[in-house]
């Protein structure tokens, strides 16, 4: 018995004899939950609307532009106020948006500010005090002569060109670009103020083709040196082409380059000390002479129009 019993005590004293209560932490279970406390969830925020991008952009634009006209469907005759403006001779289309956007245009006695207004032929239109009447465009081909001038402030001695294409039209027409008195050849006039604009821009790309008449002999070093081009004034100068026109003497000099001031070609010849007794403009912009004698002029024809403005 005695022996049986001290087994028994044996048997409980045995690691795996007895079974641990699993309510009861350990010691070292506590120690790591007070350690660790139970992480908490995250509060979620109220979940983000989906934004329409098509509807913000719109917004957008519309604070970019608050002067834009709602857009509605153009009648056959309508134009917009600034094309009404500029086809009047007044000013470019560029400016005329100016006025508008300032508040000096009307358009049946009501002031209008709004950009892409439109108008009909019959509406009346206030452009900074006076009244305005659109004129159809006309362009005007004249082969000008010697002794006169596209300034008005040379005196009595020297006429205006506007007097050779006097009656030709009852629009308010403009030379495209100057000329002097020395200088003859061919001269634009047109009502179209973009095309005016164009063209006395440096960075329009049509070409003009001059006959220089020098008092001496181009020599051949200096037709090189002008071929490829040189600085007047500090700005650069490029010849398209410089060449002795064939059959003439060696004072005779064609040039062809893209500047519509007539002084750079007088520039180019002087830098390399010769005098220039004349100019004359052949070509300009691909129209020629061709059928037109000197103090003559003509209207263009729709395709030479067209041609002008892709040029």
């Amino acid at each position: 018995m005695n022996n049986k019993q001290g087994s028994n005590r044996g048997g409980s004293s045995r690691p795996g004899g007895s079974r641990t209560n699993s309510n009861k932490p350990t010691r070292g279970g506590a120690e790591r939950s007070a350690a660790k406390p139970a992480m908490q969830k995250r509060a979620q925020g109220p979940k983000k609307a989906k934004v329409n991008t098509k509807v913000v952009e719109e917004e957008a634009a519309k604070a970019k532009k608050p002067n834009q006209a709602p857009k509605r469907q153009k009648e056959k005759d309508e134009i917009r106020l600034n094309k009404y403006i500029a086809n009047s001779g007044v000013c470019s289309r560029r400016d005329a948006d100016i006025y508008i956007q300032s508040g000096n245009v009307k358009v049946n006695g009501i002031p209008v500010t709004e950009m892409g207004y439109l108008v009909k032929p019959t509406d009346e239109v206030n452009f900074d005090g006076v009244k305005l009447t659109p004129e159809k465009k006309v362009y005007i081909l004249l082969n000008k002569p010697k002794n006169f001038t596209t300034a008005f402030d040379e005196g009595q001695e020297f006429r205006n060109v506007l007097e050779l294409v006097k009656g030709s039209t009852t629009a308010k027409i403009g030379a495209v670009g100057r000329m002097d008195k020395n200088t003859t050849g061919l001269l634009l006039f047109t009502n179209d103020t973009d095309m005016i604009r164009k063209f006395s821009l440096p960075t329009n790309k049509s070409s003009k083709i001059y006959q220089v008449s020098l008092d001496k002999n181009l020599k051949f070093e200096d037709l090189e040196k002008i071929s490829k081009g040189l600085v007047l004034d500090g700005h650069r100068v490029f010849v398209e082409e410089v060449s002795y026109i064939e059959g003439e003497a060696k004072s005779e000099i064609g040039l062809k380059l893209r500047s519509s001031n007539v002084k750079v070609v007088r520039s180019i010849f002087e830098h390399f000390n010769y005098d220039v007794l004349r100019i004359d403009r052949v070509a300009f912009a691909g129209l020629t002479k061709k059928n037109l004698p000197r103090g003559n002029w003509r209207l263009l024809t729709e395709q030479e129009i067209i041609n002008l403005k892709n040029s």
